[in-house]
């Protein structure tokens, strides 16, 4: 029997400069001049997200303006690297343990690009040991958190006596193209925030243990999420049909990772879900039949946060465990593919 991978510490960081939707609904006819009065009736857009606020590495004043590769991506990687160190040295005091008892690495973002890449950068800024293994994953847009937190366990598992450092990071603010006037981009603008986290996984140790991982891509679906590379940097690309294919699809792909481990929809106690937006939210909740208040935290973390793509699931996470919410926790995710990531834990 494999031994049982367990979250040994959490720990989330967000960036300085605090953006409150209304004032970013107000810099909106700034932002969008070219949609004329097209942005009047995009303006609920911003009211309707479920979001008050929202944390960036820049200034709001600095999306009023054009902004390049070399900018953009120069602003990426110092913001990435400070605050993955910052969520690092914290998830490690949680824990316990010192920098030099990290065995491996496995770092998820797709807001940027770095290479050497992000984990590398924090072992040299961190002086970590020269032999840890490490994972850059990019391309997993919003079920980062859930698949790379899979595929830490799954590198714990296979090797229980060692350490393994999940880490996230999105800067999904610094994708904002001045140049783009379209409405995905409106509705970007109104959901996007910046943050990160980082956790340590291990065989060892009192804490939650992370039963088992899957994922469903449903075929011909490559255009429904992800970027288009334009000359000044990333355009999001995000289908409006997502919420009607969560309402009509994500069920049964759930019931089909549960039933593989002898589970139904009412084992489970948390359902931790990536706040994408209000619509996916409630989308889910249709999907699955669920409660009013099940999505709670999902919700307190739009609301606070925004939606920082792979980053919010461990958000939820975090506030979920710090509740002191017990028993079989579902995390669960949709990226491009189109995906949907499942991980399921056993918490108390």
């Amino acid at each position: 029997m494999l031994p049982a991978p367990g979250l040994l510490a959490l720990a989330t960081a967000v960036p300085p400069f605090i953006l409150r939707q209304s004032e970013v609904a107000a810099h909106a006819r700034r932002l969008f001049p070219e949609l004329g009065d097209e942005i009047e009736r995009l303006l609920p857009v911003y009211e309707n997200a479920g979001i008050e606020t929202r944390y960036s590495c820049v200034p709001v004043d600095w999306y009023q303006k054009k902004h390049g590769w070399v900018e953009r991506n120069r602003l990426y990687i110092d913001n990435a690297v400070a605050l993955l160190e910052r969520a690092t040295l914290d998830c490690l005091a949680a824990a316990g343990c010192g920098v030099e008892e990290v065995d491996g690495i496995v770092a998820v973002s797709t807001s940027g690009i770095a290479t050497p890449s992000l984990d590398a950068l924090l072992m040299e800024r961190l002086g970590m040991r020269r032999d840890v293994q490490r994972l850059p994953i990019f391309g997993l847009g919003c079920a980062g958190g859930v698949l790379g937190l899979a595929r830490a366990a799954a590198l714990a598992q296979a090797a229980p006596e060692q350490k393994i450092l999940f880490l996230v990071v999105e800067l999904c603010g610094l994708t904002f193209r001045r140049t783009d006037q379209s409405k995905s981009n409106v509705i970007a603008s109104a959901l996007f925030g910046d943050g990160a986290a980082a956790a340590l996984i291990g065989c060892t140790g009192n804490g939650s243990t992370l039963t088992a991982w899957g994922e469903h891509t449903w075929p011909n679906s490559l255009d429904v999420m992800g970027w288009r590379v334009e000359e000044d940097g990333l355009g999001v690309l995000f289908s409006r049909d997502i919420p009607a294919l969560v309402r009509d699809q994500l069920r049964p792909a759930l019931e089909d990772f549960l039933g593989r481990q002898d589970l139904g929809l009412d084992d489970i106690d948390s359902f931790l879900c990536h706040p994408g937006g209000a619509k996916v939210l409630a989308a889910f909740e249709a999907a699955l039949g669920l409660d009013n208040g099940v999505l709670d935290h999902a919700r307190a973390v739009l609301r606070e946060y925004g939606n920082m793509s792979a980053a919010s699931v461990m958000f939820v996470l975090d506030r979920a465990l710090k509740a002191g919410d017990t028993g079989r926790y579902l995390l669960s995710a949709l990226g491009p593919g189109f995906t949907a990531a499942f991980l399921t834990m056993e918490v108390g």
